[in-house]
């Protein structure tokens, strides 16, 4: 069985979080592949699965980078690798597979609602008890799905997580930690002054949150190894 997870970091920032130390604690080694200093691979048969993560940038800003990332989101549909994208992940996927990424008509930044609808509570979401939680989000972009995708989650505003094929994209974040979110604080300050939240109003008294946050992101992790060891 191949034992190495590719990672794709589009920002220094926004890293595997939760999800490293449940990927290694079932004997995977992770190539993290970071987009400002490395050639981002183009053989994902080689790899028993591919997350990739969020970042600050646009699909539709046509980036090369972005571009080289949508076709090994390509390739990895055609060898049936499974293939993970959280955030600008998910947009790749949806952008890559024949949908469209634009730009929100509003900005979801800190703690939200999202529903599971039941296509998800029998997928990627498989044993979470309550079909409405509470996610962290960070994002401005949004995306018409391609007319191969299940929808599996949506919030009032926007479609949040769906599946094609072994690929799952989810607009939200379930791999967060506190300590990263407190790091995006510092550094995306102008986008959440600009949106009017602080950081209080995201990390203070939060500690349940994040705790169910850990906890889902275990389910979702284990539904995603299935898919890997199927």
């Amino acid at each position: 069985m191949k034992d190495t997870i590719l990672c794709i970091q589009n920002t220094e920032i926004e890293t595997l979080g939760n999800l490293k130390k449940l990927f290694e604690s079932d004997g995977y080694n992770i190539k993290t592949v970071n987009i400002k200093r490395h050639d981002i691979p183009q053989d994902p048969d080689q790899y028993a699965a591919i997350v990739i993560l969020g970042g600050y940038m646009s699909v539709y800003e046509n980036l090369p980078y972005l571009n080289e990332q949508q076709e090994l989101i390509r390739k990895a549909k055609q060898y049936e690798v499974p293939l993970l994208g959280i955030c600008l992940g998910s947009q790749l996927i949806a952008q890559a597979l024949g949908g469209r990424v634009y730009k929100g008509s509003q900005k979801e930044i800190g703690w939200f609602d999202v529903a599971i609808n039941n296509e998800g509570l029998n997928d990627i979401f498989k044993g979470i008890v309550n079909n409405n939680i509470k996610v962290f989000q960070w994002h401005g972009d949004t995306y018409e799905l391609p007319r191969s995708a299940t929808l599996l989650a949506s919030s009032y505003l926007y479609p949040q997580a769906f599946r094609i094929g072994n690929s799952i994209g989810i607009l939200f974040h379930l791999e967060v930690t506190s300590q990263m979110i407190q790091t995006w604080t510092e550094n995306y300050g102008e986008e959440m002054k600009e949106f009017g939240v602080t950081a209080d109003a995201i990390l203070k008294d939060k500690k349940a949150y994040f705790e169910n946050l850990a906890n889902n992101c275990e389910v979702v992790y284990s539904n995603f190894f299935k898919m890997i060891t199927d």
